[in-house]
């Protein structure tokens, strides 16, 4: 079993910058790609960002591209999300959660083991 606990969000401007922390317990997310979900009320969660088990792939939406950046620190065990140039419609709460051993899921079908969330809203 893995815990994952969100951190990170809050209130911000359009246009300004969040930095979003995935801190994992329990067994190692080491081997595992990880994943940045979000899901805005009314809508289907949805994959943001992606980050393979060695952080040398990643994957982003295309809403978010050129202002997301993933990253991780495995000796942490800690997922991050830089928001940058952030936009109303980026409003949502925010989940990490585990993929697929030794690659990079880019489908929900690839992930499990979700944490709590953290809300994020961006005012106009």
């Amino acid at each position: 079993q893995v815990q994952l606990v969100e951190s990170g969000g809050g209130l911000v401007q359009a246009g300004g910058s969040l930095r979003l922390s995935c801190a994992a317990s329990g067994r190692t997310i080491t081997s595992y790609g990880m994943g940045w979900f979000r899901q805005a009320p009314g809508k289907e969660r949805e994959l943001v960002s992606a980050i393979s088990w060695s952080g040398g792939g990643t994957y982003y939406a295309d809403t978010v591209k050129g202002r997301f950046t993933i990253s991780r620190e495995n000796a942490k065990k800690t997922v991050y999300l830089q928001m940058n140039s952030l936009k109303p419609e980026d409003t949502a709460v925010y989940s990490c959660a585990v993929g697929p051993p030794y690659g990079l899921g880019i489908s929900r079908a690839d992930y499990d083991y979700w944490g709590q969330g953290t809300q994020v809203t961006v005012s106009s």
